[in-house]
């Protein structure tokens, strides 16, 4: 990835990203301003690639792009995660002129997979697809919980098939359609800015064109195109976040003195002790997430049973350092301004967005007993 990208990323996040984090996080605003910043340097459409007029960024290159953003607003990483993990099966799939949107800034996508039915076991969708008038298709379902809703110009939607075998098919479908509806404001504990609501569809009607690869193909799909992107680029935001808890920690304790003894915070081992847990959980998930890029680049065998386990070892560390950051800074990271706890907040989203801690753990595990990955429950 080209230095001047990643320059341009980190002007982004200086000039715009972080100053405006705290204000998203506390009226639960989308961050409009950072995004339509980012699309404007190339950044949303960077992953497409360089002949679709993107950029050609790889897995690793946008793993490190979420990083940075999710170091400084958790809502803002989030948002673009999920733009990369929609444009992932739109590149491969959708048309010449979304892609191009895409990749010249001016569209952003984010997926619409998990339903109020069927809640995190999103490889078994509720929603409908029957034929409609004019040779199109109309799109029925409950979704629970869909990132950028309202404010993304399209939602990767998956559905049971339209006629075909197989558990579920994908779908492009503009977020203005007319019978789609957003369910009220997102008012949650963390990523408060992400817009993350349900969406109801009722006869969403869409053209045969709309379908994103083979009808009944959508889970195969996702586990080909979708899942790698996402559960890098989750652990990516699970990490930023980490990061961002040790620098602020590590700044507090260093500049809050014990003025009786003369002696800093940090000065006080059992305060160092959980300095240093912090460190060793943000080192491990970083060499964890390498490993897997260097896997899956790689096309090694354990490249699978890798990547499942990337997004539960940094969400749970994400949660046991956020934590521990807590603990360390005492009241003082109750504040807001110290920043620890809005990190605190926005690391518990990652272990239930699924796949979930959970259900990623008895996936490692059943690869590892040689059965079959999904069970269908």
């Amino acid at each position: 990835m080209p230095p001047t990208f990643l320059a341009a990323v980190d002007e982004i996040v200086a000039d715009v990203v972080a100053p405006g984090a705290d204000l998203v996080d506390r009226d639960g605003a989308f961050p409009r301003k950072a995004i339509d910043a980012l699309a404007a340097a190339g950044v949303l459409g960077a992953t497409v690639p360089v002949a679709a007029g993107g950029a050609g960024v790889d897995l690793a290159g946008a793993a490190t792009v979420v990083q940075r953003l999710s170091r400084a607003c958790g809502s803002t990483g989030m948002v673009v995660l999920m733009h990369y993990a929609a444009t992932a099966v739109i590149d491969a799939y959708g048309d010449d002129g979304t892609r191009a949107d895409i990749g010249a800034g001016h569209h952003l996508s984010t997926l619409a997979f998990s339903e109020a039915g069927s809640r995190s076991h999103f490889w078994v969708p509720m929603g409908t697809a029957v034929p409609g008038p004019a040779d199109g298709v109309l799109l029925s379902a409950d979704k629970s919980w869909v990132t950028a809703s309202g404010e993304a110009d399209s939602y990767v939607w998956s559905s049971r098939p339209l006629g075909g075998t197989g558990p579920m098919t994908l779908w492009l479908v503009p977020s203005r359609a007319p019978e789609l509806a957003v369910a009220g404001d997102f008012d949650g504990l963390g990523l408060r800015g992400n817009a993350s609501r349900p969406v109801r569809g009722r006869d969403v009607a869409v053209p045969a064109s709309a379908m994103l690869g083979a009808d009944g193909a959508g889970l195969d799909i996702a586990l080909t195109a979708v899942l790698p992107w996402f559960l890098v680029l989750n652990a990516a935001f699970s990490l930023g976040l980490m990061r961002a808890a040790l620098d602020e920690a590590v700044g507090h304790l260093g500049r809050t003195r014990l003025a009786h003894l003369n002696q800093s915070l940090a000065d006080q081992p059992l305060t160092r002790q959980d300095v240093g847990r912090m460190r060793i959980s943000v080192d491990r998930t970083a060499a964890l997430l390498d490993t897997v890029l260097a896997a899956l680049a790689g096309g090694r065998d354990d490249a699978t049973a890798l990547l499942l386990e990337v997004k539960a070892e940094a969400a749970e560390a994400a949660v046991e350092v956020t934590d521990l950051a807590m603990k360390a800074c005492g009241g003082a990271a109750f504040r807001r301004e110290l920043g620890i706890e809005r990190r605190f907040r926005d690391a518990r989203a990652a272990r239930v967005m699924a796949p979930t801690t959970d259900r990623l753990v008895d996936m490692v595990g059943r690869i590892t007993c040689g059965m079959p990955l999904l069970d269908g429950s």
